[in-house]
């Protein structure tokens, strides 16, 4: 599986909208307890390049899972009745949070006015809400350990305690500048307060992509350090019902050169530093993702645990060098094959293949 994002946001904010724009799933509207798993293809010409090049059995682009649950509105209690809901998405690796920034009076939504902090507060608070259930049963699972005097568990329950009293008074854990400790105390935990968010403005026309609403957006995005794209949903998502070329003549229509789903995804894979990497060969050419820099053994892992266990070492072409040399032989000619150890770090267009303990080799 490749990139997961859980998408979320107010009722009537354009989640559905979006999440259309995005996949072309052609998702309805809903309510209740209902909710959307789309699974896209993230397109990537070098894919298309490297199948014209070995006429592969099998293509396996990369993937976007897009998670989609009901809007939440956080209660005046904050009992936090969207948890349940939110566990849903606990397994993601970032947030697409949509945000309504257009004013349009025939369009329902939550308030009587359009305020994106308001609404990302609400949203965080949801988030929190459920944060909170979750750190406090671990706490509770840990207490006999404690009891006995257990010094990991003593630690991982004074840090649950302190991230929990954080988010109890309104701090997103993504906010409260955790230490590798901490981390490690919570991570089982998969909070959802802790997820990086990548904001969606939901914009109706062209015009409002500058509008109060979406520099209000923007200065939030600015000052947690992440980014902020904007989306033209209806139109957007209408387009990407049509075939390729004519969706590109519509989106330089709206003044775009890119559509949604590869702005969204170059901005996900800059905010969680992801590249893609291929494995290559008549029988199948294949896009698997990790984040920037991981070490051979671990990208081997993408794609089977057996490499990452058994890693003995990853043999490394450039995408580049066999773009311009037309052959793996040509490139090995050339000098331009490197072997790797362990300790090195994959790039974005490695093409690999990795040899590893148990008479295997891919």
């Amino acid at each position: 599986m490749g990139l997961s994002c859980g998408l979320v946001g107010l009722p009537s904010c354009g989640k559905t909208v979006i999440l259309n724009a995005i996949t072309a799933a052609g998702a309805s509207s809903y309510s209740g307890a209902e909710m959307n798993r789309a699974v896209v293809n993230v397109t990537d010409q070098r894919l298309d390049r490297l199948v014209a090049m070995y006429h592969p059995r099998k293509v396996v682009p990369a993937t976007l899972e897009i998670v989609d649950i009901p809007g939440l509105k956080a209660s005046p209690q904050g009992n936090g009745h969207g948890s349940r809901l939110l566990g849903h998405i606990k397994d993601v690796e970032a947030l697409l949070h949509v945000v309504r920034c257009f004013e349009d009076g025939g369009i329902p939504f939550e308030h009587e006015t359009i305020d994106p902090v308001r609404d990302i507060e609400t949203v965080d608070l949801e988030l929190m809400v459920a944060d909170s259930a979750t750190l406090e049963n671990k706490i509770n699972h840990l207490a006999r350990r404690v009891r006995a005097g257990d010094k990991d568990a003593i630690r991982e329950t004074t840090d649950c305690a302190k991230v929990r009293a954080a988010v109890q008074q309104g701090i997103p854990a993504r906010k409260q500048n955790l230490n590798a400790p901490e981390l490690a105390s919570i991570r089982e935990c998969n909070l959802v307060s802790l997820k990086p968010v990548l904001y969606i403005a939901n914009i109706k026309t062209m015009e409002d992509a500058a509008n109060r609403h979406v520099i209000a957006l923007r200065q939030v995005a600015r000052a947690e350090g992440t980014e902020l794209i904007t989306i033209c949903g209806k139109d957007e998502a209408d387009i990407s019902q049509l075939e390729p070329n004519e969706q590109k003549v519509f989106l330089r229509e709206l003044g775009l050169a890119d559509s949604s789903m590869e702005r969204l995804l170059r901005a996900a894979y800059r905010m969680l530093g992801l590249v893609n990497f291929f494995t290559t060969g008549e029988d199948e050419v294949r896009a698997w993702t990790c984040r920037q820099g991981d070490k051979a053994p671990a990208a081997a892992g993408k794609i089977h645990t057996d490499m990452e266990k058994g890693f003995i070492r990853m043999e490394v072409i450039r995408y580049e060098d066999l773009a311009e040399l037309g052959s793996e032989a040509a490139v090995a000619k050339a000098g331009r094959q490197r072997i790797e150890g362990r300790q090195y770090g994959v790039q974005d267009g490695d093409i690999v293949a990795v040899l590893f303990n148990g008479n295997g080799r891919a």
